[in-house]
């Protein structure tokens, strides 16, 4: 078995680190693998054309619908949420939630945390911020926990560890946890459950992500398969649940089509084991549950995306991975090569809102525009035009971008060039003229033309224009 490169080894930009992952034929055998797994079993789930056209328009006009009153709902949210004993937190930035986090944590004298499965708590970078103030945090769910044994990140949001095969995740355990190899996925499963289960009963703080937050009743809904989202929140004496502003839905109705859209396009399951809602701490008489639960509420460049009619269809997402499973650049490349939390189609359009262009300017462009990502997407967002247009809002002058740090691949000369050229084709003697020095000056044209002819061979001007080869046919009577 070949060694898979290691994701934090992975240097460079988009390109290089693309590069380093086309080499690694064992990472692209676990991907491929994997990716026609789901990919099967989406389409099994969905095998009524009809019903799946029909629950993918609804989910888009619920989200549509949600975003439309977000503001409005989630005040209503904080206001149920409060008259149900939950504590509201609102962060702009990524460094403010981690601070209500640890404020959180210290007022309870606390030094461990459990943690469910949460991309929000991805982007925050929240296990290495308690860290750096000696405060452990675990991730409790399977996939996680595999990729923080390994000092990795996740490379899929529904599937962390979807890059590592069984084999390498035996020789994980093995190395880390002192067991002995086994290739039986099922008894893997439980080393990692018995490393875990005595960190639930001692965490002094569960935290979570949420999935869907219903605004009409006060509840935060998170749905697993594991059992680790429950015990994560229901264990510990306090549960944080930390998720993006987008997450607001309007009513319990909205939810069944939703979670119906999101098992079946994530995994192909018609319903998770576990479905979580959470509406308030335990209550006196209650046996379970935590005695304090805390929401924080991050921003992080949402509202920014929020601002544009069109760029507002990226708060869309429900976070299922469909598109990634579909997206032949993905496949190929992985999770890590993207360098940032959300990889992928959905990663290409969320996170320039995040981190700005500036930090991922080849994002934009690392998708052949094939469409799938757009024709699996659960809630229909138009994953190629949003890329289409971070493609436009990159090259602008610095300054007129609707997106952070927009501009990121201007260019005064690519600028110029485009004005000649746009120049030459308004001016027809300036054209002819262009037309009589290419033709006979042809050999002077340059051998590399920047990225283009690494692949390709140069253009090169044909030894005679059209115009003139229709010329001299004319001359001769329009004789073959």
């Amino acid at each position: 078995m070949s060694e898979r490169i290691p994701a934090q080894n992975l240097t460079g930009d988009f390109r290089s680190r693309a590069a380093e992952a086309l080499a690694d034929g064992q990472l692209r055998s676990n991907f491929r693998v994997a990716m026609d797994s789901l990919m099967q079993k989406r389409a099994d789930a969905f095998a009524d054309e009809q019903e799946r056209e029909g629950l993918r328009e609804l989910g888009n006009h619920i989200k549509a619908r949600a975003l439309s009153r977000l503001p409005d709902l989630l005040e209503q949210l904080e206001a149920k949420l409060t008259d149900n004993g939950v504590q509201v937190h609102w962060a702009e930035t990524t460094e403010e939630a981690n601070r209500i986090v640890h404020r959180i944590i210290e007022q309870r004298k606390g030094s461990q945390v459990v943690k469910g499965k949460s991309m929000v708590s991805e982007e925050m970078e929240m296990n290495d911020y308690l860290a750096a103030r000696n405060i452990e945090c675990l991730e409790s769910d399977m996939g996680e926990y595999i990729v923080q044994l390994d000092g990795e990140k996740p490379s899929h949001i529904i599937m962390p560890a979807i890059h590592k095969n069984r084999f390498q995740v035996a020789r994980l355990f093995h190395d880390k946890l002192g067991v002995d190899e086994t290739d039986d996925v099922n008894e893997l499963i439980q080393i990692g459950r018995r490393a875990l289960r005595q960190k639930f009963l001692e965490a002094d703080v569960g935290v979570s992500g949420v999935n869907f937050a219903i605004a009409e009743t006060g509840t935060l809904l998170l749905v697993e398969n594991e059992g680790n989202g429950r015990m994560s929140t229901t264990a510990p004496p306090v549960h944080i649940a930390v998720t993006g502003i987008e997450k607001v839905v309007e009513n319990l109705r909205d939810v069944v089509p939703l979670l119906s859209l999101l098992t079946r396009s994530a995994l192909g399951q018609p319903i998770t084991t576990y479905v979580n809602m959470i509406s308030g701490p335990r209550q006196p008489g209650e046996l379970d549950g935590p005695e304090e639960v805390h929401l924080v509420l991050l921003d992080n460049g949402r509202s920014s995306a929020f601002a544009d009619a069109q760029l507002r269809q990226t708060l869309n997402c429900i976070r299922c991975g469909a598109c990634m499973n579909h997206c032949p650049v993905y496949t190929r490349v992985g999770g890590h090569t993207y360098g940032e939390v959300y990889p992928g189609p959905i990663g290409k359009i969320v996170t320039p809102h995040m981190v700005g262009l500036h930090k991922v300017p080849d994002h934009p462009s690392a998708s052949s525009l094939c469409g799938a990502c757009g024709e699996v997407c659960p809630v229909k967002i138009p994953i190629p035009e949003l890329l289409q247009r971070l493609r436009q809002e990159n090259v602008v002058a610095p300054g007129q971008s609707r997106v952070k740090d927009g501009g990121a691949k201007f260019s005064r000369s690519e600028r110029a060039v485009w004005w000649g050229w746009a120049l030459l084709n308004r001016s027809p003697r300036l054209y002819r003229w262009f037309l009589w020095a290419a033709t006979r000056l042809r050999k002077l044209t340059p051998r590399q033309l920047g990225p283009w002819t690494e692949n390709h061979a140069p253009p090169m001007p044909a030894a005679r224009s059209l115009h003139d080869l229709v010329r001299d046919h004319n001359k001769q009577g329009g004789r073959t």
